[in-house]
């Protein structure tokens, strides 16, 4: 496995465990936990986007040109 397969691989992790986590913070939110769930989730949400906007340039990496 080449390291770059493995990078992929963790950024694709971290990706699903911040939507995750968003949506287990808007649970709490929706339970009546005041606004603190609210801000984790808009931000774990905004982590994720930045992710997967990361993720996208991976595409040109590790080829040849």
């Amino acid at each position: 496995m080449r390291l770059i397969t493995a990078h992929r691989i963790l950024i694709g992790a971290g990706i699903a465990f911040f939507l995750f986590y968003a949506v287990v913070q808007l649970r709490f939110y929706a339970r009546g936990g005041g606004a603190a769930p609210l801000v984790q989730a808009v931000a774990s949400a905004a982590v994720a986007a930045g992710f997967v906007l990361y993720y996208r340039t991976l595409k040109r990496w590790g080829r040849r040109p």
